[in-house]
């Protein structure tokens, strides 16, 4: 593991946001869904594409709050921009599980 100073990590712009909308993306190499993710009204909407089709369906994903990166460049996937990076953590079986608030909280908080 290497180290990074606290000026390092608070650059990291790791925001909650509340999935608004889940489509399939068959064009992804590996299962996937674009999600559309609302950050309140300083960031707006995010999309982003999750490979987190093993432990979730649409329905289980739509007005759930998650974690997400937020300053990272935009990165082109199967013809997707993906805006933002939702954050998650390996299963058991090495399947993503979101990193979310277990209350409800306000959309667009900083994560510190």
């Amino acid at each position: 593991m290497s180290y990074i100073d606290f000026e390092q990590f608070s650059e990291v712009d790791i925001r909650v946001g509340r999935i608004i909308s889940v489509e399939a993306f068959p064009e992804a190499r590996k299962p996937a869904y674009k999600l559309t993710i609302d950050f309140g009204s300083s960031i707006g909407t995010k999309r982003s594409s999750a490979q987190i089709t093993d432990n979730y369906s649409p329905d289980d994903l739509v007005g759930k709050l998650v974690l997400a990166v937020c300053n990272l460049r935009p990165k082109r996937i199967a013809g997707f921009v993906s805006e933002v990076l939702v954050l998650g953590v390996p299963d058991e079986n090495n399947n993503v599980v979101l990193v979310s608030p277990d209350k409800e909280v306000p959309i667009g908080g900083k994560l510190y």
